[in-house]
């Protein structure tokens, strides 16, 4: 007697990413439990979503029935051969492993793994052998639900009320089927089987009758177009204006074919009418002697905020402000765009950090297609492109979205991590049901992370599933060459019960976890994608691989390289705050050897800025460094070309440590007026007015520096050690080199010149010549060309004096004594 089961690897990615892929479990060739694992091959096939997919049967003597076995798969793929192709981890095993399980049953089965759910879930095409177009098949994970169903909208309106108002006239409910896990499908090849292409641009929802009877339409989470470009929130109630006027977090979702791309950016009319096969559309992305950087330590990324473009419009700025500001930054130099999130945010002037629909792009801001015309536009001129997104908390009001998307108990709110049960929490109840209590009743449970929502259950699979799939999608579809990953840190690190404040070490352990998962996945795909995280934790890990243990990031953000270079009147005096102090023109001592040591650490895999989004805009007295620089005084006359020249220097130290530097848009032509999440749309600035104006000479020292440090494999390495530094006047000497290149950077914030120069004394700078390369002062940056013009600097023994311009730095170069 025997049992056979069938084993399928499911890719879910259109394109063919392995070969040679295999079966391997904790079986015998007899199909008895063995402690050495059985390989057997697979064999390829075409599953019904289009994608690749494996397959192996494995036949299991019957005496076996009742037992657990383990299976993995392995693949040659993109990152080499026998690659472990099962990046998701088991909860319930110390130390976690990356294997599957199941018990045997008495008769033949089929296990599953999904790689990604990108084409598993939401609104999909469902391929028939032998049919000469695909069906419709949507599917939805709601393991709460009693039933599910999915219904129509129409175009016109774009929402769906509770009382069913706004649903179509002549397309029909379609009814759902509840499958392994708690996903529920449509029966695509059933009597009433819908055309995909008969159901394209169609809005629709899932209606959900959840556990306790009560019935919700609710969004699909893995849609790829959220209808709505408005404001409005209809709140469940009939909407009888324009789908031009709804929220796109409430709207319906948008039925999308994930395999055409429009052939113009924009048309007067939706939807669209040209469209291209994605292939086609892709076929031209690269241009000859434009190279796409594919290593962070290449890069210098502009954070760049689409929705502060638009100047001189009332709306917030879309995608075709970013594609026509693409000149001015191929001419700028940078190599590397990094967006604040796009995945659709409800298109309210904000920064976008509260997603509700991962795999959409905020409609108001352009769309998908735009997005993929953005990213075809980057890659023709060299420029790879960063994609910021967030994983610690969804959007405040998900109403239609994440929150209660099933069931309305809050152990089963599906998202959304709850610890234990509301009785577990009897002074939290007592002190929510007080008058005039802000606490919700029944949310004791749920768990903090200093964000502005809930943490999301990382230790359920299909929730890590939801984030890890969109990054895949907005990887592969899209052609993005990377992610910063928002506050890392409150993924696995600073969870406490809502309660009462206790640390929650399970929320911690699960959301580290989540982030090893999600680093392997995307590596396991395109080992080159470069992964930065936002995390303030000084935790190795962070920046250590996977296969050593770590999370698996390449980099790290480096907020106290920003706190030490520029601070402000918040931080305490633990902090250099260089610009800071500096601007008050007192001429008092800096802590410049402080700052060294910061410095010094940004070799190991940082991202180092003078100023970002958060740094600009997101806490109390938060200002753009010019205005810094100035101490807020009047930007006119010496103040502003005595700050303008300590912007340059405080770019330099950014530009040339051995980290990857960033700065935020506007940086370049120094932007001065408030940046804020709140009121960015009133404070715009015409970035290339400031270029041609007041700007023109900030502009030409960042082009000229980022140019410099491209050619340098010295300033691009992670080599970099202090040589001199003395707080009272102000002056930081390092060394930079990469094989026989070397450099010397020697940086002065004192007010004054040292027009005599200035005498460095260090053992590595005898041995050879200098020779000045780059001066800050030069008069085409705005400056007064004070520096080691012409000529070369020899040192006596180990002594070195070289000419210091007044706020200001010079970069050396050895060369060789003829």
């Amino acid at each position: 007697m025997s049992v056979s089961v069938q084993f399928e690897y499911r890719t879910g990615l259109k394109r063919e990413v392995f070969r040679n892929v295999r079966l391997t479990g904790s079986w015998d060739a007899g199909g008895q439990a063995s402690d050495t694992w059985s390989v057997i091959p697979m064999e390829p096939a075409l599953a019904e979503d289009g994608c690749p997919c494996f397959r192996a049967t494995v036949t299991f003597d019957a005496s076996q029935v009742g037992r657990e076995f383990r299976w993995g798969v392995i693949a040659d793929g993109p990152g080499g051969v026998d690659a472990w192709a099962i990046p998701a981890e088991r909860g319930d095993t110390v130390p976690p492993e990356s294997v599957r399980a199941f018990v045997l049953g008495a008769e033949p089965s089929c296990e599953r793994y999904f790689l990604t759910q990108g084409r598993r879930l939401g609104a999909q095409k469902h391929f028939l052998q032998g049919a000469a177009r695909p069906l419709a098949r949507f599917a939805v994970w709601a393991p709460n639900a009693r039933q599910v169903e999915v219904v129509f909208g129409t175009q016109e309106g774009g929402y769906i009320a509770d009382d069913g108002t706004g649903l179509s006239p002549t397309l029909p409910v379609l009814p759902m089927v509840r499958g392994p896990g708690g996903v529920w499908e449509t029966e695509p090849d059933g009597s009433g089987a819908l055309a995909f292409e008969q159901l394209r641009f169609q809005p629709y929802m899932f209606r959900v009758t959840k556990a306790d009877g009560q019935v919700a339409y609710r969004t699909d989470l893995y849609s790829r177009c959220q209808l709505g470009r408005g404001t409005v929130d209809p709140l469940g109630k009939p909407h009888h204006g324009s789908r031009n006027e709804v929220n796109a977090t409430v709207s319906c979702s948008v039925v999308v074919d994930p395999d055409q791309v429009t052939k113009h950016f924009a048309e007067p009319r939706w939807p669209e009418q040209e469209f291209l096969p994605e292939e086609e559309f892709w076929r031209d992305e690269f241009r000859p002697g434009r190279p796409v950087p594919t290593r962070v330590q290449d890069l210098v990324i502009y954070e760049l905020h689409v929705g502060a473009l638009g100047f001189g419009k009332d709306a917030v700025g879309t995608l075709t402000d970013a594609v026509a500001l693409l000149d001015h930054l191929e001419s700028l130099g940078i190599n590397a765009v990094e967006l604040l999130p796009m995945s659709e945010f409800g298109g309210l002037p904000n920064w976008g950090y509260a997603t509700t629909h991962y795999h959409a792009i905020e409609y108001a801001g352009g769309g998908r297609d735009q997005l993929k015309h953005f990213v075809r536009e980057c890659h023709r001129r060299g420029i790879a492109v960063i994609m910021d997104v967030v994983y610690n908390h969804y959007h405040p009001d998900s109403e239609r979205a994440e929150w209660m998307y099933d069931s309305n108990v809050h152990t089963e709110n599906l998202y959304f991590w709850y610890e234990g049960r509301p009785e577990d929490y009897p002074d939290y109840e007592r002190a929510a049901t007080q008058p005039g209590s802000t606490a919700a009743p029944g949310h004791g449970g749920y768990i903090d992370n200093q964000s502005t929502g809930y943490a999301p259950r990382f230790h359920e699979e299909a929730v890590r599933a939801l984030f890890t799939s969109s990054a895949v999608t907005l990887m592969e579809e899209f052609h993005i060459d990377g992610f910063r990953v928002d506050q890392t840190t409150c993924i696995h690190s600073y969870n406490v019960l809502h309660a009462n404040g206790q640390p929650a070490s399970g929320p911690n352990i699960a959301g580290a976890r989540f982030l090893r998962e999600w680093c392997r996945t995307l590596r396991l795909i395109r080992p080159g994608v470069m992964l930065m995280a936002e995390d303030h934790s000084g935790w190795d890990a962070v920046t250590t691989p996977v296969g050593e243990g770590g999370l698996g990031f390449d980099a790290a953000w480096y907020a106290n390289f920003y706190h030490h270079l520029i601070g402000g009147p918040t931080r305490g005096t633990e902090f250099a705050k260089l610009l800071w102090t500096s601007g008050r023109g007192d001429g008092s001592p800096l802590a410049m050897g402080t700052f060294a040591g910061v410095l010094a650490r940004t070799g190991s895999k940082t991202v180092v800025y003078h100023e970002s989004h958060d740094e600009a805009g997101n806490g109390e007295g938060t200002r753009r460094t010019l205005v810094v620089a100035a101490n807020g005084a009047e930007l006119r006359g010496e103040t502003l070309r005595a700050a303008e020249a300590r912007c340059r220097t405080v770019f330099g130290l950014s530009a040339l440590s051995a980290g990857t530097p960033m700065f935020l848009m506007g940086e370049e032509v120094g932007a001065a007026n408030d940046y804020r999440y709140d009121t960015f749309v009133s404070q715009r600035e015409d970035l290339l007015g400031l270029r041609e104006g007041r700007g023109q000479h900030l502009f030409r020292y960042y082009q000229e520096l980022i140019r410099l440090r491209g050619a340098s494999e010295a300033l691009r390495s992670r080599e970099l050690e202090v040589l001199a530094v003395h707080d009272v006047n102000r002056v930081l000497a390092f060394r930079r080199w990469s094989g026989t290149e070397e450099l010397l950077v020697v940086v002065s914030l004192n007010d004054r010149p040292f027009s005599d120069g200035y005498e460095l004394m260090h053992s590595r700078l005898g041995g050879g010549a200098w020779k000045e390369v780059f001066n800050s002062d030069a008069e085409r940056y705005g400056g007064d060309n004070v520096g080691n013009l012409g000529g070369t600097l020899v040192p006596r023994g180990d002594a070195l004096r070289v000419v210091l311009p007044a706020r200001g730095l010079v970069i050396l170069q050895r060369v060789a004594v003829n």
